[in-house]
């Protein structure tokens, strides 16, 4: 999962989503300094992507990609899930996906002082670009890895898989909506348990 995936999976708490948000970032219990909240988020996102990469679906979706991409098979999958998650938002949520995510940017800026130095330096970049919302066509897709790709020194040839998007369109898309019946379930479970 993707950005907008754990913004989305982490319910109405305003500070437990910029924790999952910004949760890639830190490290082991480096955590432990942020209001609790923000806590909560990074736990939880740590169980996303845990539970993520050893489900069965999300496997089956990055064999397609492993040959070509390797070790990159499983963040580029991540990226084509929220690509699916942004357009097919309406099944998941009575709220506009501008509105969902608008509100997301204005909650990064009235917490900005708690923000981890990262997560400030990439926010206006993210906000400017509305990354968020390019995830919902695939031109945006094709966007976000080619500026994955740069950042690999183009070593992950990210930018090519928006080809195998388009080619594996249908599959890739009911491997989402699968995985994301259950994902939906498991986070909820595990948010009531932190």
């Amino acid at each position: 999962m993707n950005f907008l995936a754990h913004i989305y999976l982490s319910g109405e708490n305003d500070l437990i989503k910029i924790g999952n948000f910004m949760a890639d970032g830190i490290r082991g219990k480096h955590f432990e300094h942020f209001p609790q909240d923000i806590q909560k988020g990074i736990l939880l996102h740590r169980f996303i992507d845990t539970y993520t990469d050893s489900h069965d679906i999300f496997r089956q979706s990055t064999k397609r990609l492993h040959e070509k991409y390797h070790h990159y098979a499983g963040v580029i999958v991540d990226i084509l899930y929220d690509h699916f998650l942004a357009k097919n938002w309406s099944n998941y949520s009575d709220e506009k996906l501008e509105s969902f995510i608008n509100r997301f940017y204005r909650s990064l800026h009235e917490n900005y002082d708690i923000l981890t130095e990262r997560t400030q330096d990439i926010m206006p970049y993210m906000i400017q670009r509305n990354w968020l919302l390019s995830y919902r066509t695939v031109e945006g897709i094709h966007q976000i890895l080619t500026q994955m790709d740069r950042r690999s020194k183009n070593a992950s040839r990210m930018q090519f898989a928006s080809e195998e998007l388009k080619e594996f369109y249908t599959e890739f898309e009911q491997e989402f909506t699968l995985f994301f019946e259950d994902i939906q379930k498991q986070a909820k479970s595990k948010l009531l348990s932190l």
